[in-house]
């Protein structure tokens, strides 16, 4: 993956053949390390064998030193090739046409040194731009071409063709592995390209993740506090006013007030401590399940209430296993909000906590007998404020486990909570459809009013 022109283009790769396609890689090939290695050795076997030859055929003539003398500077010629590097420096090239010319001077003298010229093939082709490669290695072909026929008794179609025909194979051979070396190396620099996008972009989505995650535990965290401390608080709050007016007129109701006052203190307390811990319900925490904590909730809010408001509770069904943590902890935040709401605002006698367990789901209703309110009316939140925080919260919770929260009230008619959670839902997953809350309590009303 190119960015900004910085990387390989296949497509504008040089020509397979050319000196550039060995001097891109062959340093760092071990297949072009290999071939050159091969090429070397077959070169000074083919001139010790063509030079033997010479020497077993043709003892004794005058040429024989000047054969000998050639092949020696042949020899070291090809020997001088790889001090100068394979660069087309005017070095190299200048190298590359003493040796081809130091060849042919033998070739002259000798013809069987004719052989020679593969290795040639493949040192002109790894040089020189393909053009001049290609030159090279027909200049070369006509010389051995011409050598077969002088070494030949009369004419043989074969030594015509046979010398071109290697060249060709041999120069095809060559060019397709140079093809192939860049195209490998164009691949690796894209797949190192490509896994370096790749860790950036797992980088990147880990960044994410945990940015969304500290914001969700944030969130969450706000609602855990608001359903606990803040309601709590706000209970104390309303308790202490209310004794503080009556402390002086009627001294045993401001000492009932204070009273209960402090039993939610306790409850907040061993909430706040639980809080910190695991952020788990106290009463869930305690043992018994969902069940036995909202039993235990509809206790205390009635005990707390002092007469003036009684909460029943009814549990429907029987789950067929036992609910995930998360749903008992978000349901029995909900009804921990719903109560606290009726006892703020609803000023209710009557609410009922009716639990019901179906096959693919649970629903939790909160009921009461309060003077109700227009869900569709509800006064927005003040800028600034710390109330109207419980109704989202409830619906946040609900959304997560990917259930649905309905709200139905009308003014003195109380109002009914129902929140449905799906047991085999996923955070974020669609909720079921709403239902019609079957609440078994006496007032059949939405949960408590969210003023400000």
């Amino acid at each position: 993956m190119r960015r900004n022109g910085t990387g390989p283009d296949p497509e504008r790769t040089e020509p397979a053949g050319a000196g550039s396609t060995h001097r891109a890689g062959a340093a760092g090939d071990p297949d072009a390390r290999w071939l050159a290695l091969l090429m070397h050795a077959a070169f000074f076997l083919l001139l010790g064998a063509s030079l033997a030859r010479f020497l077993m055929r043709h003892p004794g003539e005058t040429r024989t030193p000047w054969i000998i003398g050639l092949s020696a500077v042949l020899a070291a010629l090809y020997l001088l090739g790889p001090v100068l590097g394979s660069r087309p420096t005017p070095r190299r090239l200048t190298w590359l046409g003493a040796l081809v010319l130091v060849w042919m001077v033998l070739v002259v003298l000798a013809p069987s040194f004719a052989w020679c010229a593969v290795p040639l093939f493949y040192t002109g082709l790894r040089i020189l731009p393909p053009r001049a490669a290609l030159a090279l290695v027909a200049l070369l072909t006509v010389f051995v071409v011409a050598a077969q026929l002088r070494l030949a008794t009369g004419f043989d179609p074969n030594l015509v063709l046979a010398p071109p025909a290697v060249a060709a194979v041999a120069t095809a051979v060559f060019v397709h592995m140079q093809r192939q070396a860049v195209r490998q190396r164009a691949l690796a620099v894209r797949q190192r390209e490509l896994i370096d996008d790749l860790l950036r972009t797992r980088r990147e989505l880990a960044a994410t993740e945990r940015r969304e995650g500290t914001l969700a535990e944030r969130q969450r965290l706000s609602m855990e506090i608001h359903d606990t401390l803040a309601q709590g608080l706000s209970s104390q709050q309303m308790l202490l006013q209310a004794a503080d007016r009556s402390w002086d007129a009627d001294p045993a109701t401001a000492r009932r007030h204070v009273l209960t006052a402090t039993g939610i203190a306790e409850r907040n307390l061993a909430e706040a401590r639980r809080f910190v811990h695991d952020l788990a319900p106290a009463d869930l925490a305690e043992g018994g399940g969902l069940e036995a904590a909202l039993r235990a909730l509809a206790d205390r809010e009635t005990a707390q209430a002092r007469g003036g408001l009684t909460v029943r509770c009814h549990v429907e069904g029987a789950p067929a296993t036992t609910l995930p943590d998360r749903v008992q902890s978000a349901l029995l935040r909900i009804a921990q909000g719903a109560l606290a709401n009726v006892t703020e605002h609803a000023e209710a006698t009557v609410a009922a906590l009716t639990l019901t367990h179906l096959d693919d789901r649970v629903v939790l209703d909160v009921a009461d007998n309060g003077h109700g309110f227009s869900p569709e009316r509800q006064t927005p939140r003040p800028a600034g404020g710390v109330r109207g925080h419980g109704l989202p919260a409830m619906r946040a919770r609900v959304q997560q486990l990917g259930g649905t929260l309905t709200i139905e009230s009308a003014p003195g008619e109380g109002t009914v909570l129902s929140a449905a959670v799906p047991l085999a839902a996923h955070p974020g997953a669609p909720g079921p459809a709403s239902r019609q809350p079957t609440s078994s309590a006496s007032p059949a009303p939405p949960a408590p009013e969210e003023r400000a």
